[in-house]
């Protein structure tokens, strides 16, 4: 039967700033939620800890495409093919970059979570997402010189639904990563998200809490995520932030959400379901949301956990929620925060500026590696791959365009220009170091029709 709690029940625990994650769009969160994430991006920053969006930000650098180590058997970050299954963790790793931002924020205030910005459907540059009370203030205050609306093109939703068709996980995770879904928001917001240091930049937290909800609903109807490696770059078992050994993880181990604890509401409602509590991360697991939240189909609560699940609305226990004898459970309502309605700036903190230290990184846009576009009206084929001394672009007929070799800095480090040819060698490469590179070739309308990594040996 049905349980539904529209009552406060009381239940206090000593010390604890604990929880665990109900994620949504943004547009659902409450004053109160977007007041304290904003607070608490703030603090991050404010000099009492180690500053994790510098952290995260310079290691995403770093690693972006290149690991810097010279080493092929490396894994970088970003832009590895399908055909490259031993190198791919751009999903997992950014899913674990979102849950370590989340603990971060939930070390101040454990009820609140990330959200997400839906680029398929708010698209506008007046959106209440750039609001000074969200994320507008951050621009200013951090120096990130956006440029909203000034690229593009942000996703459609069709191109979301065409991703959920999608059967072979490393081609679903290829394109969404390439394509708008991915690459819309950086580029179309400008300032630092363009760049390798995009983690600057709050709404970078925001975009890929929206490409985490997108692969949790492609694995929701799959279930065909898969990783050939075992270990993630940062989540290695030796990087330390903060005084502290992040984990080992395994990206196998966190393709379902639930693994984490984190959870996804829409639409007014977030299904909690098979899901055991187990306090592995937090003291207090608190699931939280405005509106409406249905746990059962094997939501647990073992005995000696504890496990709150608070709403502003409504709480419903359905067949198969189960809290165990011995078990510090409890289901309430928000009374203290439902009320602060309109644009409340109730317990506001102040908005100090504290912008980043200079990076030349911030000034390199990235080179979006592409396949040869569908409308492309050339056929390139580049070779070898590895190469040497030279490499070799044959084109499918003759083309003015210009080829550019970035190197795993992504600075330009050679440009030669070639007119009416449909053979390109670019010679002398002997004096790189060996390593990554990438080589781009636009034409004459300053259109890209490749980039591709190659390797220097």
């Amino acid at each position: 039967m049905k349980h539904i709690y529209r009552i406060l029940i009381f239940l206090c625990f000593a010390n604890t700033v604990f929880a665990q994650s109900i994620r949504k769009n943004y547009q659902e969160m409450t004053d109160y939620e977007k007041t304290e994430l904003v607070n608490a991006f703030y603090a991050l920053r404010d000099g009492t800890r180690p500053d994790l969006f510098v952290d995260l930000a310079d290691f995403h650098s770093d690693f972006f495409n290149f690991d810097n180590t010279i080493d092929p058997t490396r894994r970088d970050l970003h832009f590895n093919l399908p055909d490259e299954p031993s190198r791919e963790i751009f999903l997992a790793w950014h899913r674990r970059q979102m849950f370590e931002m989340e603990q971060a924020v939930q070390d101040i205030n454990p009820k609140i979570s990330l959200a997400w910005w839906n680029t398929s459907t708010d698209q506008s540059t007046t959106s209440p997402l750039w609001d000074q009370e969200l994320l507008g203030s951050f621009n200013a205050n951090w120096s990130l010189n956006r440029n909203l609306g000034g690229n593009g093109p942000l996703p459609t939703p069709l191109d979301v639904t065409n991703l959920y068709a999608m059967t072979n996980f490393f081609e679903f995770s290829n394109e969404l990563e390439r394509r708008p879904v991915h690459r819309g928001a950086h580029v179309w917001t400008g300032g630092a998200m363009p760049t390798p240091l995009s983690p600057r930049d709050p709404v970078f937290y925001f975009h890929h809490t929206f490409v985490d909800w997108v692969w949790y609903n492609w694995e929701e109807i799959h279930q065909n995520s898969s990783f050939e490696t075992t270990s993630m770059l940062r989540y290695d078992g030796t990087y330390s932030f903060g005084g502290q050994t992040l984990p080992l993880v395994n990206p196998n181990d966190i393709t379902d959400t639930r693994s984490l604890g984190v959870f996804y509401g829409s639409n007014g409602l977030a299904p909690l379901n098979n899901y055991i509590v187990s306090n592995t991360y937090r003291a207090e697991e608190i699931f939280y949301y405005q509106y409406v939240i249905e746990a059962g189909n094997n939501f647990i609560v073992p005995n000696g956990t504890t496990c709150r699940i608070e709403s502003v609305n409504e709480v419903r226990l359905l067949p198969g929620f189960e809290a165990a004898s011995g078990s510090n459970f409890v289901a309430t309502i928000d009374q203290v925060n439902n009320n602060l309605a309109g644009k409340s700036r109730k317990g506001e903190v102040a908005r100090l500026k504290k912008p980043y230290d200079y990076d030349a990184n911030i000034n390199t846009p990235i080179v979006w590696e592409e396949d040869n576009k569908d409308d492309s009206p050339v056929i390139i084929q580049a070779y070898p791959n590895p190469f040497t001394e030279k490499i070799t672009i044959n084109l499918n007929k003759n083309t003015n365009c210009s080829v550019e070799v970035y190197n795993m800095m992504g600075m330009l480090i050679r440009q030669e220009t070639f007119q009416n040819t449909d053979n390109i060698i670019i010679n002398k490469l002997y004096g790189l170091s060996a390593g990554f590179y990438v080589i781009k070739v636009v034409d004459a309308n300053g259109d890209i029709l490749l980039a591709k990594r190659v390797v220097k040996l």
